[in-house]
């Protein structure tokens, strides 16, 4: 048995707020969405992200509470360049978005940075060092 991540899902407070974050970030999720109880879109490479509200978690689960404070996994995002994760980062941190880690580079020889979408949860943003 071959094992293969087929979604990653992500539990909002407010669709609308997430999808344009994660819209501005550059994923392609259709529109006229952002209503909907649940919502996904297929990244480069098959993998897709999938939003609930969490009134729609609770229609299986009644007593389910999202977590606060604190994350316990976060989304991480490949760009070809440094100067894309900068970009990137800057350009979210201008529409409101909150930064949470600057731009900087690890000793593990990538440029990286933490962004938090609408709903706290941690979405990192890395390129390899050196590229051009």
């Amino acid at each position: 048995m071959a094992l293969t991540l087929g979604f990653i899902g992500i539990v909002t407070r407010d669709m609308a707020a997430s999808l344009a974050f994660y819209r501005a970030l550059g994923v392609d999720i259709d529109e006229g969405q952002d209503d909907a109880p649940h919502v996904d879109a297929v990244l480069e490479g098959g993998v897709a992200l999938a939003w609930d509200t969490v009134d729609t978690i609770r229609t299986f689960d009644p007593a389910y509470e999202p977590a606060s404070g604190g994350h316990r996994i976060a989304l991480a995002f490949a760009f070809a360049a440094p100067e894309e994760v900068d970009n990137v980062y800057a350009g979210l941190v201008a529409a409101g978005y909150a930064g949470h880690v600057a731009p900087w580079d690890a000793f593990w020889g990538q440029r990286y940075a933490t962004i938090l979408d609408p709903d706290g949860n941690s979405v990192d943003l890395y390129a390899p060092l050196g590229a051009d």
